[in-house]
């Protein structure tokens, strides 16, 4: 196989773990016979700086002629005012509506010898495994009218949460067959008890459940759901839910694995386009100074290999590389307990080509 991937690496720890991302790419590359083709191009703070705008439009032509996006991470204290005209985020959100992300997987799941990790303890995090469905490129953070409204009354603000059937449609239909894959359980999360788009969303959601009959589906509210990923996450298999409440939900259920180092993601269009990131932030604290866990970057280029291209023995390969290495009981600092070793990102991503090549 030939594939073109465009490499967005973006600030802080992004260009740091994106590297060993494209390391472990090549390895599999020369083991299956595979040629991945890189395009490197600037998004984020960085291309606010050097471009003046944070999606540049010869970095959007590049991800729409490639198979696929390898994101870092955007953003950073330089970048932070919220009063700003042109932020970092904003060529994010740009950047899925343009490209037609409208479903963002975010797979949560403990490694052995992780669950001491979380601050949860371990025999509530320990059987984890979890993914959440959130609809990217609808709801707040699109709807319009949205913006300050201030007038001789005083400042004022509007934002709008706005919804279509389609829209609901085929987000849970993409949930529905990710669990055919799985366990077989759909939740899906709303505020129906307030929300009129929330009563759109359960009814298109039991509508599209009707067409799964072999697969289980609930509906939670958001309020419970919050609860209940502290309580009892090992019920939940597949989550489904609307963008701002993905948002939230998906980074505290992020905490339950201890470290957002180790999750992955992919933001899915019609067919098999996707990009792929970590789910952690830019870090500007660490960044520069090998310390970044590589290991959520690894685990995308994973999710890429077997949604993006369909390859499956290669995506398990992968995984089943960092599954060894974290058995061996290797730590980046992230992870590692007081007193233990911590390895640094270079250290991790050779770890796991190595792992890769001996499989």
């Amino acid at each position: 196989m030939d594939a073109k991937i465009a490499v967005l690496p973006g600030d802080g720890i992004g260009p740091e773990v994106v590297a060993e991302g494209i390391k472990v790419l090549n390895a599999v590359g020369e083991k299956y016979g595979h040629d991945f083709i890189f395009f490197v191009a600037l998004a984020g703070g960085k291309a606010i700086d050097e471009k003046g705008t944070p999606l540049p439009d010869e970095t959007l032509e590049i991800c729409r002629k490639c198979d696929a996006v390898l994101l870092g991470a955007v953003g950073g204290p330089k970048w932070d005012d919220p009063k700003a005209k042109v932020r970092p985020e904003q060529g994010l959100l740009r950047l899925r509506k343009e490209l037609g992300l409208f479903a963002n997987i975010r797979p949560v799941k403990i490694y052995p010898g992780l669950a001491g990790s979380s601050t949860l303890k371990p025999e509530i995090v320990e059987k984890v495994d979890l993914v959440i469905v959130r609809e990217l490129t609808g709801g707040l953070y699109f709807g319009q009218p949205q913006g300050r409204r201030d007038n001789e009354q005083g400042r004022a603000a509007v934002d709008t949460m706005a919804y279509t059937e389609a829209e609901i449609g085929r987000l849970m239909r993409v949930a529905f067959d990710l669990a055919r894959q799985r366990r077989k359980k759909v939740t899906s999360v709303d505020k129906a008890n307030v929300l009129a788009s929330s009563r759109l969303w359960r009814e298109v959601a039991h509508e599209v459940a009707a067409e799964y009959p072999d697969v289980e589906y609930e509906d939670i509210l958001v309020d419970a759901c919050a609860m209940y990923l502290i309580r009892r996450p090992g019920d939940f298999d597949v989550i489904a839910t609307e963008n701002m409440f993905g948002d939230i939900l998906s980074d505290e259920a992020s905490m339950l694995a201890g470290s957002m180092g180790m999750l992955p993601s992919a933001s899915l269009a019609e067919g098999k386009f996707g990009l792929y990131e970590p789910i952690h932030g830019s870090a500007p604290d660490i960044a520069g100074q090998n310390l970044a866990n590589p290991l959520a970057t690894i685990l995308s280029t994973a999710m890429m290999l077997r949604t993006t291209f369909g390859l499956t023995a290669e995506a398990d390969a992968v995984e089943a590389a960092v599954e060894s290495v974290l058995a061996s009981g290797h730590r980046t600092a992230d992870l590692a307990k007081p007193g233990e070793k911590a390895i640094s990102t270079e250290e991790m991503g050779a770890l796991v080509m190595e792992a890769i090549e001996q499989l």
